[in-house]
């Protein structure tokens, strides 16, 4: 990591007797891309606030450069912040909501044209400057946004769910735009999200909340093929969980005693003997008749198809297995071969152990 531009020490927030930030500790570097990734109420985004300083933390500390932000209010912070909802005046054009910020902190007006002139470039919207906030589509006003938010050129950048009020095509399209951004500035960004696939996209680091306290951290990569928790593999991505009990171990390599005999690779701190579960990626996963072999060496498991459904470029192939518990395999839709796997159908399902990570038992 480069150096460190943020720093949060044991943070905690209560509100009453809700704990909604507890004991969270982490480093951002100078110019890293950082997102909070996590469901509803796992204290994501009150974590921003704080850092932000529209929450005051019950106890913990922050540093932003190396001195202490606990002390600051907001607009001394050197913090920009993007919000879901934009939070444009609406009796102010373009030029005016940009420029704000700078006149809040008193710069010379040539300054302030310069500033504007150049960041409404960046974002792609140099002839919007008369405009007003309601003339502009949803994806205009999420510019204009981030246009203020860096017209003044902060330390880091706050965003809150910033595009999900944006549909499916626009949200993409966005993200790329931001990623752009992000890569030509070299300004630091922290970003909360709940969706698991904007996460993977944009991040170079992943932040993942659960109840209040964090997870694990890792890159998305590293989060994706080596989650530390059966709520990280839950929670990134799609994921099948077969449940057993650890019956051997070897080295980083482990055997699940369950519906059948499963091999993994295991997460630190599991013994033999241990309660447990075997998570795979559906498009780590073959579908196939019984009657066909299996690579060798690879986990095989059977059941019956009980649905399939059709997502245009691939298929899932839902299977119920004997003990009752279903998987599901993702197919590709050049994959040809598959016409007898039907609804009804027995089938078996394989993959490499090597695909498959042994996790505690939630």
């Amino acid at each position: 990591m480069s150096n460190t531009l943020l720093e949060l020490s044991t943070l905690r927030k209560e509100f009453g007797a809700v704990v909604a930030v507890d004991d969270v500790s982490l480093k951002v570097g100078d110019g890293e891309f950082v997102t909070f990734l996590g469901p509803s109420g796992s204290g994501k985004t009150t974590t921003l606030m704080m850092v932000a300083g529209f929450q005051k933390a019950t106890s913990g500390s922050m540093t932003l450069g190396g001195q202490p932000l606990d002390p600051l209010p907001p607009y001394k912070r050197d913090i920009g912040m993007v919000f879901q909802h934009y939070a444009l005046f609406p009796h102010m054009t373009v030029l005016k909501n940009v420029a704000f910020p700078l006149e809040m902190r008193k710069i010379a007006t040539a300054e302030i044209a310069r500033r504007v002139d150049e960041v409404l470039k960046l974002v792609g919207l140099p002839d919007h400057g008369e405009r007003y906030p309601k003339q502009l589509s949803g994806g205009q006003q999420q510019r204009v946004a981030l246009a203020r938010a860096m017209v003044f050129e902060p330390r880091l950048l706050l965003m809150d769910e910033p595009l999900g009020a944006l549909d499916k095509n626009l949200r993409e399209h966005m993200q790329i735009e931001i990623m752009r951004l992000h890569r030509d500035l070299g300004i630091t960004v922290l970003y909360v999200t709940h969706d698991q696939e904007e996460a993977l996209v944009m991040s170079d680091r992943i932040v993942v909340f659960n109840e209040g306290g964090i997870e694990q951290v890792g890159t998305p990569d590293e989060l994706y093929e080596n989650p530390g928790t059966r709520f990280v593999a839950g929670f990134i991505g799609e994921t099948n969980f077969v449940n057993g009990r650890i019956s051997s171990v070897s080295k980083h390599m482990a055997q699940l005693d369950g519906p059948a005999v499963l091999r993994g690779r295991i997460s630190e701190g599991l013994n033999s003997g241990t309660a447990a579960s075997i998570a795979v990626r559906p498009e780590r996963m073959r579908i196939s008749l019984p009657e066909e072999k299996a690579p060798p060496g690879a986990n095989t498991v059977t059941g019956h198809v009980t649905d399939i459904v059709y997502l245009g470029r691939s298929r899932n192939y839902i299977a119920r297995l004997n003990d009752g518990s279903e998987m599901t395999v993702l197919v590709q839709a050049n994959v040809h071969g598959l016409e007898a796997v039907g609804v009804g159908a027995e089938v078996q399902l394989s993959w490499r152990p090597e695909d498959s990570k042994i996790l505690a038992a939630g």
